[in-house]
Order: structure tokens, then sequence, then C-alpha cells
């Protein structure tokens, strides 16, 4: 993958430059605070190679790009620097709900820190099994330095969240930095020992410990980035370098000490004291629920504004929300697991093996979610299923988070207490996600009219009236049909086969080695792709074309037997904006197999530095039950038998 074109790519079609206010990354996803988001084409931008899903949630506008998230950043940073201060407010600013905006600014805080968060938790649990075992004793230098590495993250929280809350609001990073920072400065917190209480200009102050404390920052830097662009506003520029710090920071840090810090304590213990009432109150309920619907939040990227709630809770001693919400994480893995048990097909069966073992060993279970579970939507009842239950059964257990970590996985164990019980549950959750794939499948068959015989694609702009099963079945010569009869005479069954054959001249290779995780994860559907030795890109079945693009890189049919076959010529080509390629026909056009679709100009394309592989994809593949590529590797002529297609 070229990540600096991807980069390019993805910048243009957020709405360039201008328009990006802020961009944060987690484990998967670039996450973009847009000006505008209307500005943003997200069709186009799904439909990138590269790129695995486009999601708009809680203010952000959040492109999914895999497990070369980081490498796509460092670009876009690089290119734009967009490292959190963003590009400036535009006129046209889209106005956003609160509570889009409060999301949007928890999630975009928080998400640079998740890194951080993931390895200082990995270092406690690892003290966790050190002193358990004995390995270590408590009061040693070597327990103190690891302990120091654990804890700082947390510790200083108030100063980190400081700087990225800061980031997202677009104001001066270091200010925030500091008005957190003067909340653990040693003669500041040195007043709690002679009492809970003391003086600012004769007002009484509350003093509280903000170690590991989250909404007193969220509130003091929203309302300091009020006050600098205020300040900022009154003041000539030749004074603002050191004059809006200043009075920034007298403001401040008194108003927080005495109202906002106390205020924002106290918030973050009402709402985490309701949400664990709730769970109190009724574990097991609160276990179905939060099991079978966290993944849902992970789609959308709201499960980030969780993470103070955690926080708190783990401040007062442990949290239930963690370990209950792992039965949802546990349960997708369980999927990915059951379908590399159960698929015959040696693409999947490598996209899911590959997927399992990255989500045990990292907790990232997001290639599991857009390539199998979204691309095969029968799982998504397995996944509640196996959620709920596992949830209910963690939620019955009464299992806490002992040590911050948002990720599940093998090295996180230790991090949750009684730590056999959450393995018993997480277990319970990954086999039961897995015993649903093997039990039931994870494909939807193709049973609906099955005897009346397949249906012809029809176009509002030209319609095309259906044939018989029997013309249909002859048209072209493609397809064969198999009637079963049971004792009585009556069809009981009609099994079709389909054969596609090839729109190119060229070398066939297997789907997963293309340079594409959209189509070597088979997100867009299984088939097979051709490097191709001839410029020229003809139809494989007798259809319509039901889908062209502007720039002509790709084209869609439908064949008389209702097969959607997707080509692409060439990989991230559509950056070529329709030179060098030419387009034969129109969107509705009734096509023949082997009329020329498309002519391209192989050389240019090549010196252009764009690679010619060209994928050939069934992108209704949910719709048949089994789809077999009859080549994988070898060369090809055009119109020679490529894929069967058997419902």
């Amino acid at each position: 993958m070229d990540h600096l074109k991807l980069a390019q790519n993805i910048v243009d079609r957020v709405g360039g430059r201008e328009n990006i206010q802020s961009l944060t990354h987690c484990a998967t996803r670039l996450r973009f605070v847009l000006n505008d988001n209307r500005k943003a084409d997200a069709d186009t931008l799904e439909n990138t190679a590269g790129i695995l899903k486009v999601v708009e949630s809680g203010g952000q506008f959040q492109v999914v790009v895999g497990n070369d998230v980081s490498e796509v950043y460092k670009h876009i940073v690089a290119e734009g620097d967009f490292d959190g201060a963003g590009s400036g407010a535009s006129s046209e600013k889209e106005k956003k709900s609160i509570r889009s905006a409060i999301f949007g600014l928890i999630s975009g805080s928080l998400t640079p820190l998740i890194p951080v968060f993931a390895g200082a938790g990995l270092v406690k649990a690892l003290l966790i099994v050190l002193e358990r075992a004995g390995w270590i004793a408590v009061d040693s230098g070597t327990y103190a330095i690891l302990a120091a590495a654990g804890n700082s993250i947390f510790y200083f929280l108030p100063i980190l969240l400081g700087i990225t809350i800061a980031k997202v609001l677009n104001v001066n990073s270091y200010v925030a930095a500091a008005i957190g920072a003067a909340l653990m400065e040693p003669n500041f917190t040195a007043l709690t020992a002679a009492g809970n209480t003391t003086h600012f200009l004769g007002i009484p102050v509350s003093l509280m410990n903000y170690a590991s404390s989250v909404f007193p920052m969220f509130i003091a830097v929203s309302i300091y980035a009020v006050l600098e662009k205020f300040l900022k506003k009154i003041m000539h520029k030749n004074v603002q370098l050191f004059a809006v710090p200043f009075f920034s920071l007298v403001i401040m840090v008194p108003l927080t000490a005495m109202l906002i810090g106390p205020f924002g304590q106290y918030v973050g213990q009402w709402i985490g004291d309701i949400v664990n009432f709730l769970i109190n109150s009724n574990s097991v309920i609160a276990g179905i629920i939060l099991g079978g619907t966290w993944s849902f939040l992970v789609l959308l990227g709201l499960h980030w504004a969780t993470v103070p709630i955690i926080m708190g809770n783990l401040s007062a001693g442990g949290d239930l929300i963690a370990p209950l919400a792992a039965t949802s994480v546990a349960a997708s893995m369980g999927i990915g697991l059951g379908v590399f048990l159960k698929t015959k097909d040696k693409d999947l069966k490598a996209l899911s093996g590959s997927s399992f073992l990255s989500a045990i060993l990292s907790g990232v279970t997001e290639p599991i979610l857009y390539g199998i579970i979204l691309r095969y939507r029968k799982t998504l009842i397995y996944l509640v299923a196996a959620g709920a239950i596992a949830g209910g059964l963690m939620g019955y257990l009464g299992v806490k988070l002992i040590v911050f970590n948002f990720f599940l996985n093998v090295f996180t164990l230790p991090a949750q207490s009684p730590m056999l019980y959450y393995i018993f549950g997480v277990l319970t959750a990954i086999a039961g996600g897995a015993l649903c794939v093997v039990l039931f499948g994870y494909e939807s068959k193709k049973n609906d009219q099955v005897a009346e015989g397949p249906k012809v694609q029809q176009d509002e702009n030209n319609p095309i009236e259906s044939k018989s099963e029997s013309d249909q079945q002859s048209a072209s010569g493609s397809s064969t049909g198999k009637i079963e009869q049971n004792a009585a005479g009556i069809d009981t069954n009609v099994a079709m086969e389909s054969l596609i054959t090839s729109p190119l001249e060229g070398k066939v290779i297997p789907l997963h080695d293309v340079e594409d995780v959209v189509f070597s994860s088979e997100s867009m559907g299984k088939g097979v792709a051709i490097i191709p030795s001839k410029g020229q890109l003809v139809s494989p079945v007798d259809g319509v074309v039901s889908v062209t693009m502007k720039s002509a890189h790709a084209i869609a049919v439908t064949s008389d037997e209702g097969v959607e076959i997707l080509m692409h010529i060439g990989i991230d080509t559509v950056r070529l904006k329709g030179q060098y390629f030419t387009q034969k026909v129109q969107q509705g056009n009734r096509i023949r197999k082997g009329e020329v679709l498309i002519e391209f100009d192989m050389d240019q394309i090549r010196n252009e530095g764009f690679k010619l592989t060209t994928p050939i994809v069934v992108t209704n593949s949910d719709q048949f039950r089994v789809i077999t590529p009859l080549m994988s590797e070898g060369t090809v002529a055009v119109t020679e038998e490529l894929i069967s297609v058997r419902s």
C-alpha cells in the first residue's frame, strides 16, 4: 500500500486542508473534526483503495484504514500539519448538536492517549503478575521504578488531557497543560495536609485530589478556549504573545481551583454513581444489555465516551463496565474463529484466521467487524446473543477491572479481578460466537423465489423485460439448471450455476494477493484478480451495465442470472480522473458477453506509477451459496471461464 498516496486521497476527499479542523487517530481509524462535514465525499472515500469504512459519529468524520492507520496519519500530518491544532475555522462551519459536540470532544481528546494507556496498563498488569508470583518485592527499587512507569500517565492525566483537549478546541495546548499542572503542583497539593479547605483572596476553596481526574479538565479547558479567543479579540497582536498566556493563567488557575475543579469532580462522581447504580441494581441485566450492544458503540466510535467513567471508577477501587463490555469484543473474536473453522474458502479462512489471531494478541477487532460481521449480516445475531449471554454471566460473577486497560487481549487478563472468573466469561463469549457460526453458518442462503427462477436486473432508465427461466438459462450458454423432484414428482429445489468468464487477457492471481485491503479482505465480495496483458476490458456475461464511473476506471454489470460483478482496473487509478481510460458503454445499456466495455492505455497508466492489478468480484456474494474461482493462477484468455456462482 502506498501510504503517501492514500493520505493525499483522504485529505482531498474530506474537503481539502482548509476543511480540516483537527485530526487524531486510534488503533484503526483516522478521526477528523471537519469545519463542514458536507464538503467530505464519504461515498467516494469508502470506495477508495485502502479504506475499509467511513463513519460519521460523535461530531467526528472517521475513516477506518486498519493496521496501516499510523503510517497514513504520519503522512497527513507531514503534508498539512494537522496534528491537533487544525487549520482554522471556516465561515461555513457546520453546526453540530450539543450531544455530538460533547462526544466529539471526549473521544477526540482521549483517543491520542489510548496507546499510552494501553502500554502503562500492561506495565501495571505485569507488576501484578510478578508480585503475586513472589518474583518482586513491593518495597524494592525495581518495583518502584516500574510502578512509576505504569502510574505516571494516570497520575498526571490532567496535564496530558490539557494538551489533547486544547488541540481539539484549537487553542494553545501548553497553556492548557499548565492549568492541569497547577492542580498537581506540590505547593498546591501540600495544602491538603492542613485540611480540606483553604482561601484565595478571602474566598473559600475546597481542596481535592485531582490525580487521574478527567472531567475537571474538560470543563476548564473548554472555558479557557472561550477566554483565549476573547483575549485575542480585544488585545493588540504585538502583546498577545505574553499577555494572552498571562491573563489566561491568572484567571483560569484560581477559577479552576475554586469552582471548576470541585464541580468537575462532582459531575464525574455523579455520572459514575448513576452508571454504577444501574449496574449494581441488577448486574446481570446490565451485563446482558452492555454485552449485547457494545460492538455497535465501537462501530459508531462512541465507546471512547465511557473512558472518563471507567477512569473515575478505577480511582474509587474498581470498574464494572469494562468487563461487561469485553464480552461483546470476545463474541466478535468467536465469530472470527467460527468462520475460520466453518469456511472452506481458503481466502476467507486466511482473513478470519489472521483477524482472530490479531484480535487475541492486540484486542483490535475492527477487521472482524468490518471484514466479516458487517459482510455476513447473519453473524450480527450471533454477536448480540453470545455477547449478551456472556455479559449476563460476567455481571453475575461480579468481575471488576482493577488496572486501566481498554483492550481485551491475552496480555491484559491480570488487570481483572477475579481473573479466573473473567477468563471464564470471555471464553463463554468466544465459544458462543464460534458455535453459532459452526452450527448455523454465516451466510444467508438465497432462498427467496427459488421456484420462479432468477430475475433480470432492471434499470429505471432502460427497462429490460424479464425472460422465462428456460430463455435465461440458454441465453448465453453460461448457466445450467438442476431440478430435483420428490416422490410425488413435485419440484423441491432448483440449483443454478452461473459462469462468469474472464473480462481480460492476462495473469490470474488470488484476490487476497491484491494490494488493496478493501478487495483482499473480500469486503467488496468474492472473486479473483487479473494483471492484464492487453488494455481492453470486455463484458464477462450477458446482462446490463449497472454502474459506471466518471473516471471510467471501474464498471459493474449485472448478469441475466442476477449476479452483480464489479471490475476495477488498477489500484487507486481513480486518481487519474479518467485519463487514459475510454468507456464504450453507458449505464443501463444491454450488453453481450465479450462486448468491449472499457479500453485503457496500459503503458501510460504504468508510467504514472499505478499498478494495473484488476479485481473481478461478485458484489452480492451473500446472495449465493457457493462462489468458486475456476482459476487462481496462470494465464487466462478473454471469455475463458473464470468464476462459478451457485445458488
